[in-house]
């Protein structure tokens, strides 16, 4: 079974310095039939002007994961972390017992694009940690790439999830699968371009819920890039 959330259905919010979608819902967003798919809370697109971001706030017990689709985001939080996040990089920040951190665009003169993914963690309290990869250090050369893992290693990050995340990107006509194990879920968000999941189109920005589902055909109409999430 497969349910498209198209793009134009998410929440929005715009303040001038923030552009964002909501894929579920979050602050004033509030809709009970998108609270979040799984272990998945949380998928943000959000569009910040140059100089502006997210000051010092708290979080705890949410595995937060910042894929930069352009730009450059600046990172510091209380647990010691603090580094630069560059288009085709991802940062991970599990909160655990509670951490403070902020987010800024890292220019004075140019937009970021980000996408700012929560995942629930299997077990609260944990430490704060903080952790930064570039997809050209994850091994493998096909058009999925495993960037985050609960077992971690391999270049990936390390989640205290039960969770599997893959940057997709495909060339037009290219073609994809991946098997889901019995009992998994994933969830697809396409970020831009054109394809087609099992044979239903979605266009950039729309996401898909999968169920029952044993294996996923992914092929796109054009250029595509996406990110694919493995659920229990």
């Amino acid at each position: 079974m497969i349910r498209i959330r198209k793009s134009d259905e998410r929440g929005h919010a715009d303040h001038g310095w923030l552009n964002t979608r909501y894929t579920f819902s979050f602050a004033d967003y509030h809709d009970p039939d998108h609270m979040g798919f799984r272990g998945l809370r949380v998928i943000n697109e959000d569009h910040i002007a140059a100089g502006a971001g997210f000051p010092t706030h708290a979080h705890r017990d949410m595995e937060i994961i910042t894929y930069v689709v352009s730009g450059a985001v600046a990172h510091r939080d209380s647990s010691g972390g603090d580094g630069v996040t560059q288009a085709g990089e991802l940062q991970h920040m599990s909160a655990g017992s509670g951490v403070q951190h902020s987010e800024f665009n890292a220019s004075k003169n140019k937009p970021i694009h980000l996408l700012q993914i929560w995942i629930l963690p299997e077990r609260s309290g944990v430490a704060p940690t903080y952790d930064q990869i570039t997809l050209h250090d994850v091994p493998g050369k096909g058009p999925l790439k495993l960037v985050a893992s609960h077992a971690g290693g391999d270049g990936q990050l390390q989640i205290n999830a039960d969770a599997n995340l893959f940057v997709g990107q495909l060339d037009a006509g290219e073609k994809v699968e991946h098997a889901l194990a019995s009992g998994r879920h994933a969830w697809l968000q396409l970020i831009s371009g054109k394809l087609t999941l099992n044979g239903q189109d979605l266009e950039a920005g729309d996401g898909a819920a999968i169920s029952d589902e044993q294996s996923l055909v992914i092929v796109a109409k054009e250029a595509s890039h996406f990110l694919l999430f493995d659920l229990a």
